[in-house]
Order: structure tokens, then C-alpha cells, then sequence
């Protein structure tokens, strides 16, 4: 069709009307764009719990803990995460099926405190979660399923293949392989290195958790980021510092419900509050709120900086310990097993053959960075449910849809 009949057709069926002169109608309306909240948020909108178990005369490790029937789901984090970071899977499982989540700060991390906070080796690791287990439940514990994501997995399998919990039923590690884990000990100093050393605010660390990719779930990032840091100054843990905020709150007659980002909150200076002496918190209902940290502003102004809880680095002489004969010892694990990826690349030689010989299951997420059970907390609940109710050890809510194993 030439140039004169497409000109010819137009007229005929009509053009669209012209655009109006520029400045008629009024301004254009710019979009609203709604600034993301970095507040931090406190853990009792996802645990039901919290206490410290003390094991021996000097160690005392942080619990969180939700659900009170069924078996128990022990979460055991990441090398410089935290108890925290399982908050939302927790939540979210506990809703699924008839569970008991617990989720530990290990050695050295969170609100832990130990006589030795250097000593990450894996026998020291392993026999803490042991210790912890038998304090917790005394000599006949429930059935208990291990998870571990990073290095809590491969602290979950040393765990495991020492017998240590008589009663484990089941063993799931995530993102964890000895084959891609011992290949990326030889880059992990310069990564350390190239993490901020300083926060100026609570705020600005779970910014950078987000922005970095560490975490790339917003909500997880608010709750989770808490446990990794510290004031420079006090050295209290900010997760200390959170709960010392909060009963200050309460005691002036505040509260701790979330405030809207557009608000400034300028009557946050009141953070000098005697310390929690409460050794066990239940959170009700009515209590689970968002809390709204102090403004970055005046945590600056105040040098209020934080920094990491534990200096990941001086870690080095444990990390082949932790990870070396790793697939060896999950593949020897006589109870159910389960090994979640964030990608199939991660699968090393001897597990692609223990895979193939059913010797475990596998199940893939993709999208999901290495925090898999933050990066997508819904999903990875799906699949831990989906276990628990194959094997018959938990039984399954109104709620519960079963997750397909897959790759």
C-alpha cells in the first residue's frame, strides 16, 4: 500500500484526534512513588517466644520459638547470619501444618554468649547444638527434623552423623554443597572486605542488605539484619538494643505500632533504658507489631554506628572444616533427606550421584539468591510442610497445598 492510499484509508475510517497543545488540561500528574521502609521489625511478629538456654556454667544461647505440638523443625543459620533470619519461614510453616519451630543463634552470632566466641569449629558447633537439644528437652525429646542453611547445614550434617540428637527423624540442608562451598573459600576474604565495616543507622544496614542482594526479600531484610550487628560503641547487640527501646516505649505510655514513612518521628531519644532482665518474652497477639526505630538522623548525631557482631574473618581456619567430606557425610545420614538449591549448578559429583540413586531429595528454587529461605519465604514453608506431611510426621492445616518435588 503506497504512502497516497494509507492517507486515502485514514481519512476515511478516521485518525486518532490530535495530541492538544503543550500546557492544556493542566500539569501532568507525576506518579506516586511510595518510599520503601527500612525500619527494622521486631521479632514477635513472627515468633511466639523468645528465651536463652544456658548450657555448662558460661555458654548461653539465644531460642526463638513458635508452634507447641508436633515435631520440632531446629533451624541453625548461616556463617554471620542469625536466629532472625528464619522468622518468616517459621511463621509461615507454623500455619501450615502442626509444628514446633525453634531457631538458634549459634556460637559467636546474635545474642549467644559463650566463653569462647573464636572456636567455630564444627565439632564445637555440633556439640552445642546437641547440648542446647538436651537442655531444651531433657532426656526424651520430640522427634526433631535438623535445618540448616550455609554453614548451619553443614554444622546440621556434622550434627547428625555424630548422633548427637537421638531422636532425629529427618535432616534438610540449604544451599549448601562441599563441591561450589570449598571452590568459593579462596574469594571469600576479598567479599568480607568489600562489605561496609560501618552502618549509621539500623536503617542503613538493612538498606544495604536489600540493595546489595544479601537478602533480596524487603520484609525478611527489616527482621533478620538486627541480629548481624552491633553498637561500636556499647557493643550491645542491636537486637538488645531493639527490646530496650521498645520497654522504654511502654513504660512512657508509647507504643510500638508501626508509623507511616512519610511521618518523622522526632520523640525517639529516650533509648537510656534499664535493660531487659526478663530472661523468656511471650509475644500475644495484640503485641505483634512493627517497630519504628529512631530516626537515622538522630542515631548519627548521637554516633550511634553499628558494625557487624561478628568479625567473619578470623573464621578462616574452620571454613575447610566445616564444608570438607561434606556430601560424603549427608549421603551417609541414615534419616530422610532433603537438599534445597537455588540453582542445579550447585550439585557436585557425588551428590548428582546420590540424586540419581534416590538416595535424597532435591528441590530447586530458582530466582532466589543465596538466602533462599528469605529470598522466598512462602516457598521454601511450602516445601518443608510438603516434607513433613510425605513423611507422616506432621499433619497438615486448612492452608496446607502440596509442593511438588522438582528441579
Amino acid at each position: 500500500m503506497s504512502a497516497l492510499e494509507r492517507q486515502a484509508l485514514k481519512a476515511k475510517l478516521g485518525g486518532l484526534p490530535p495530541l492538544p497543545p503543550h500546557g492544556l488540561g493542566g500539569p501532568a500528574k507525576r506518579p506516586l512513588i511510595r518510599k520503601r521502609d527500612y525500619t527494622p521489625i521486631h521479632w514477635d511478629k513472627y515468633f511466639e517466644r523468645m528465651h536463652d538456654v544456658k548450657c555448662g556454667d558460661s555458654d548461653t544461647f539465644r531460642v526463638y520459638e513458635c508452634g507447641s505440638t508436633g515435631p520440632v523443625l531446629f533451624f541453625l543459620h548461616g556463617g554471620g547470619f542469625s536466629a532472625l533470619s528464619w522468622s518468616l519461614v517459621s511463621s509461615i510453616l507454623s500455619g501450615l501444618v502442626t509444628c514446633r519451630c525453634a531457631a538458634v543463634d549459634l556460637r559467636g552470632h546474635g545474642d549467644s554468649s559463650t566463653s569462647n566466641n573464636q572456636d567455630l569449629s564444627a565439632e564445637r558447633l555440633s556439640s552445642d547444638v546437641g547440648n542446647i537439644i538436651k537442655e531444651m528437652y531433657g532426656d526424651e525429646p520430640p522427634p526433631i527434623i535438623l535445618v540448616g542453611h550455609s554453614m548451619g547445614g553443614a554444622i546440621a550434617v556434622h550434627t547428625a552423623i555424630r548422633h548427637l540428637v537421638p531422636s532425629l527423624i529427618g535432616l534438610i540442608v540449604i544451599d549448601v554443597v562441599e563441591g561450589t562451598a570449598m571452590d568459593a573459600l579462596s574469594s571469600m576474604q576479598s567479599f568480607l572486605k568489600g562489605r561496609p565495616s560501618i552502618f549509621k543507622s539500623l536503617e542503613q544496614g538493612i538498606e544495604w542488605c536489600v540493595r546489595s542482594g544479601q537478602v533480596r526479600n524487603l520484609e525478611s531484610a527489616r527482621v533478620s539484619m538486627v541480629g548481624q550487628l552491633k553498637r561500636v560503641d556499647t557493643e550491645e547487640t542491636a537486637t538488645a538494643e531493639l527490646e530496650h527501646q521498645i520497654e522504654a516505649n511502654t513504660h512512657s505510655g508509647g507504643t510500638s505500632t508501626i508509623i507511616e514513612e512519610e511521618e518523622e518521628e522526632s520523640s525517639a531519644k529516650d533509648s537510656k533504658s534499664k535493660p531487659v532482665e526478663e530472661k523468656v518474652t511471650s509475644a500475644s497477639p495484640s503485641d505483634k507489631a512493627e517497630f519504628k526505630a529512631p530516626a537515622p538522623v538522630s542515631s548519627t548525631e548521637d554516633g550511634h554506628h553499628y558494625t557487624w557482631r561478628i568479625d567473619l574473618g578470623k573464621s578462616e581456619p574452620f571454613w575447610r572444616g566445616w564444608f570438607e567430606g561434606l556430601s560424603n557425610k549427608f549421603l551417609s545420614c541414615e534419616v530422610p533427606k532433603m537438599l534445597l538449591l537455588a540453582g542445579v549448578d550447585r550439585l557436585d559429583k557425588d551428590l548428582t550421584i546420590g540424586q540419581m540413586q534416590g538416595k535424597f531429595q532435591m528441590q530447586v528454587l530458582p530466582q532466589c539468591g543465596h538466602a533462599v529461605h528469605e529470598d522466598s519465604p512462602e516457598r521454601v514453608a511450602e516445601v518443608l510442610a510438603t516434607y513433613l506431611v510425605r513423611f507422616k510426621v506432621a499433619e497438615p492445616t486448612a492452608d496446607f497445598h502440596r509442593s511438588f518435588p522438582g528441579c
